[in-house]
């Protein structure tokens, strides 16, 4: 018989002790079990003492925390952590140098927990920190051990960054642009400093101040990998935190010190594989990049600025500059208008006679100009040979630049996603954005030469205008899904991809989604999805039992922490774990929690996840809310949370969990893979069939004949 839900089977174990094993009553005080648990082992003052687990993080247990402890946990009797801060609290303040080191070593340690951090820092614990820090008098092991204990007290939010004062702050930056400091106190201050410049702008100001560009760009140089990650991440703090002309002065500045090629050489064509954490900051430094184009895209033309229209004027005397040199004083005003108003409609403008107001839609307003401009100054001899070569053709053949080259900069700009905030967890950058400082300008560059080439595959007429920039836009996108270290590369592929190509691919995948709609077809479809749906429902269970590992965002969307869950063989017990960076598929056994399935209860997604509710220093992203799901367990009352690491684990793992609640399987992806299936499942069983017209309706069954008599009575044969 099966033990009531409120009462859990545990080992407690103590130093020196033979371990006990009890059956907690989850409905008795934990006073009360302390109680005896010390008296099973003759110990006086039960309140002095505290249970926490014996592996993994050894978290104390508390009242509210306690309905986490499962069948089979090892717990620990150990100092209550109210008698454990005070006995650290003297600790590092002790004069003797290997006491206060150990403490310090121990305090780093058990700050992660969070009723021990609230004791800790009910005693006044991080004034003492700030001493020893400002103090300056340690250094090395002692002061790691001293940084990270302030981090891990830090990360429970029960103090404000903004409390900290300018000596402590400066004395961390100390440590962030001294030379001769160890490499692990600097990793320490840098995401110190990292956490401190989001909260505040004063804080902002004081770091941005303190800690120059050149300094953080001295340590993305170094070779080690976590000190570069650290000098990362405090710069794209940094930028994230700056107002658009502080960010537009430091990319800037960072362009001048060829920080993109830098990264470009050493970092994403490093010998070492990029890690997740650093694949996300370059994707944010893409991001903020081409943010900087945002301004220019939302603003129209203004057809008073001189400036605007000596850029626009520009246009029409690098394409016509022979035409031009024709001395102005012997035409009328009206003849130069008449023939500016010509140039402009070869140019491609929609309103030859007033052509800025074609630069008037926003998006992509004066980014449009700015990509024509910056074509037809750095390529000159491109940009006359697609202006006179269009106007030499017939007038519906010609395919207009201007109009052209406003629509391609308005799909770049989607494609690119420029204006748009940056995602909390994406990874998604171009490699070939760092190894180019006028990335987009050199891409349109290339784009606009491409919508010319094609207009000409396609023979396209005015009317084609639409299309021609639909199959542009399929070129491009299919492009750059593949990834392109460079822009020559991506030139190069962007042109094999002609239009015949498109044509083909096309075609192959409208083959592929094709469904025949002959009833006996639809009529074996339904016979055998019952079939292939158990097929895909294995295939869940079977990644569920290979595992996942998932990162802990804290409520600064850090993502610093991981952890990993698996299904049993015998998809019982789901196991889980805290794990280290570079582990990619721990054994089952290192995974000291458990789930019995027999108790998980529901499955919840998105924005019903308790875990996107909580408070947090940000707007709650898109994309987190997507990946998110939690598994309620114990008669509704506890959740598992999880943040799936992509779109992907997050449909193989809800699917995967409503397998094991009974339920239907609810993603995307599994229509997308049984439709998968289905295709090839009819394509094998009707191959016969090839070139065969497959009637509605089956063929009429003949009337039985009137006799027998065609058969052959081989009875007869034998006699």
């Amino acid at each position: 018989m099966p033990p009531p839900k409120d009462v859990v089977k545990i080992a407690i174990q103590m130093v020196g002790a033979i371990p006990q094993l009890i059956e907690l009553q989850q409905t008795k005080p934990l006073a009360s079990v302390l109680k005896d648990v010390c008296d099973a082992w003759s110990l006086p003052n039960a309140e002095r003492y505290a249970l926490q687990y014996a592996d993994g993080r050894q978290t104390y247990i508390t009242e509210s925390n306690r309905r986490d402890i499962k069948n089979g946990s090892i717990l620990r009797l150990t100092t209550s952590p109210d008698q454990e801060a005070e006995r650290l609290y003297i600790g590092i303040q002790s004069k003797n140098a290997d006491v206060k080191t150990d403490s310090l070593k121990k305090l780093a340690s058990l700050s992660q927990d969070v009723t021990f951090a609230q004791e800790f820092i009910s005693r006044n614990g991080l004034k003492q920190i700030y001493s020893i820090v400002e103090e300056g008098n340690d250094t090395g092991e002692m002061l790691a051990h001293t940084l990270k204990a302030f981090t891990e007290l830090m990360e429970h939010d029960f103090v404000s960054w903004e409390n900290l004062n300018t000596v402590f702050i400066k004395k961390i930056v100390s440590y962030v642009n001294m030379n001769a400091v160890d490499a692990s106190i600097q990793q320490l201050s840098l995401s110190i400093l990292e956490n401190m410049v989001p909260t505040s702008r004063l804080l902002f100001e004081l770091v941005k101040k303190e800690v120059t560009l050149d300094r953080l760009l001295t340590h993305l140089q170094a070779t080690n990998a976590e000190l570069q990650l650290k000098a990362m991440a405090l710069l794209i703090a940094l930028l994230l935190s700056a107002t658009d002309a502080e960010r537009r002065d430091m990319m800037e500045y960072l362009r001048e010190k060829n920080l993109r090629q830098f990264i470009h050489k050493n970092i994403i064509h490093s010998s070492e594989p990029l890690r997740d954490e650093m694949a996300h900051y370059l994707y944010v430094l893409q991001s903020v990049s081409l943010n900087l184009c945002e301004h220019r895209m939302k603003t129209s033309m203004d057809p008073y600025s001189q400036e605007q229209r000596d850029l626009l004027q520009s246009l029409r005397e690098t394409a016509f500059e022979s035409e031009s040199e024709v001395p102005t004083g012997s035409f009328s005003t009206e003849r130069r208008r008449s023939l500016c108003a010509k140039e402009f409609r070869k140019l491609g403008f929609m309103n030859n006679s007033n052509p800025s107001e074609d630069l008037r839609r926003a998006p992509p307003g004066l980014l449009a100009l700015d990509n024509m401009v910056y074509f037809s100054r750095n390529t000159p001899n491109a940009y006359s040979r697609f202006v006179l070569e269009n106007s030499s053709r017939e007038d519906k053949h010609e395919c207009p630049f201007a109009r052209s080259s406003i629509q391609l900069t308005l799909i770049l700009c989607e494609i690119l996603h420029i204006g748009e905030p940056c995602s909390e967890t994406a990874q998604a950058f171009y490699p070939m954005f760092f190894g180019q400082d006028h990335f987009f300008e050199e891409l349109f560059c290339i784009c606009i030469q491409l919508v010319n080439k094609t207009w000409k595959e396609m023979r396209a007429t005015q009317e084609d205008f639409n299309k021609v920039m639909q199959v542009v836009r399929e070129q491009i996108t299919r492009t750059l899904s593949l990834k392109p270290t460079s822009l020559e590369l991506f030139k190069t592929r962007v042109n094999a991809l002609n239009y015949s190509e498109i044509l083909k691919l096309r075609q192959t995948e409208r083959l592929h989604q094709e469904e025949t709609l002959a009833v006996p077809v639809l009529e074996l479809r339904e016979k055998l999805k019952p079939e292939l749906l158990e097929l895909i429902r294995q295939q869940r269970l079977l990644h569920l039992c290979e595992g996942t590992l998932f990162r802990k965002i804290s409520s600064r969307r850090r993502q610093d922490k991981l952890w990993y869950c698996r299904l049993s063989p015998n998809h019982k017990v789901l196991h889980y774990g805290d794990v280290e960076e570079g582990v990619q598929s721990p054994p089952i056994e290192s995974l000291p929690e458990k789930i019995p399935v027999v108790d998980m209860k529901m499955l919840l997604v998105g924005k019903e996840c308790p875990h996107t509710k909580e408070k947090s220093s940000g707007k709650q992203n898109k994309d987190v809310l997507e990946l998110a799901f939690s598994i309620v367990h114990d008669m509704e009352e506890y959740c598992l949370n999880f943040i799936a690491p992509t779109r992907y684990e997050f449909c193989l793992w809800t699917d995967g969990l409503n397998v094991l609640l009974g339920k239907e399987m609810t993603s995307e992806r599994t229509q997308t893979d049984l439709d998968v299936l289905l295709s090839m499942e009819l394509k094998l069983r009707l191959l016969d069939l090839e070139n065969i017209s497959i009637p509605d309706t089956p063929p009429p069954v003949p009337k039985p004949p009137s006799n027998l008599n065609f058969c052959y009575d081989f009875s007869h044969a034998e006699q």
